[in-house]
């Protein structure tokens, strides 16, 4: 999607020591050119949400994850393949960020059991295959807030689109890019409206507000990691709930 995201160029190590460079497209934020022809955010973010992840060097058919760590904030992502969707949430983001987050913070016992609890039972009854049916993995930006997309133009192109940039991308359930979006907001009736048109509401549909408060557990915890404070209390207000509906 060239008028979605800028193209990458080149990468690499600096010569100061923990220093690297990506080379991308220009983004002119700041453009007065006019509104070029392109489609709304909600089209495009449909667009990519329905587009199938192709299958990774050495499996069968598509997977969960991606062939290389991503990294959401400062946090290095393990983005190791699984067949499951249910125990790739579990593994590779709730309880790998949880013990991240205790590291960095302490607080292990009451948060490293709610979690343990919450991998175990909740998870797989949301994400589960027998709940959700097969799940087919798409490309997510992984990390859009309000601050990753703006209107501007892409150096070279005719016109301002709605643009993406800074992704924490993983191949996963579409549902799982809407956890940060609902997180900081921003995105008002009409956008959703226009997406889910594209974009149904996986079923079972009455389900779909504590899967999305699911997804965003995983951003809450991953701001605790990274900056401490009462994001630990936000993350344990999300987890109570669904674990006094669904965990058994």
């Amino acid at each position: 999607m060239p008028d979605f995201c800028p193209k990458a160029y080149a990468h690499g190590q600096m010569s100061s020591p923990n220093r690297y460079f990506l080379a991308t497209d220009f983004l002119n934020l700041r453009s007065s050119a006019t509104k070029g022809p392109g489609k709304s955010l909600a089209m495009k973010l449909a667009e990519l949400h329905s587009t199938p992840a192709p299958i990774p060097d050495g499996y069968n058919e598509p997977m969960f994850g991606f062939p290389v760590s991503t990294c959401c904030g400062e946090t290095v992502q393990d983005n190791s393949w699984k067949s499951s969707w249910a125990e790739f949430y579990a593994e590779n983001r709730i309880k790998y960020i949880t013990r991240i987050a205790i590291q960095n913070h302490g607080y292990g016992d009451s948060l490293d059991a709610l979690v343990e609890k919450l991998a175990t039972t909740v998870i797989p009854r949301l994400l589960g295959e027998e709940t959700l049916g097969r799940i087919q993995p798409v490309l997510i930006h992984g990390d859009l807030w309000s601050g990753n997309h703006s209107e501007g133009q892409i150096e070279g192109q005719a016109g301002s689109e709605h643009l993406v940039y800074d992704p924490s991308s993983v191949y996963g359930h579409s549902e799982y890019e809407l956890g940060i979006m609902r997180m900081f907001g921003g995105f008002g009736s009409n956008f959703w409206k226009e997406y889910h048109e594209v974009i149904p509401r996986a079923e079972p549909v009455k389900e779909y507000d504590d899967r999305l408060a699911l997804y965003e557990l995983y951003h809450q915890l991953n701001h605790y990691a990274m900056f401490g404070g009462s994001y630990r209390e936000s993350a344990m207000f999300i987890m109570g709930p669904l674990l006094r509906k669904y965990g058994g």
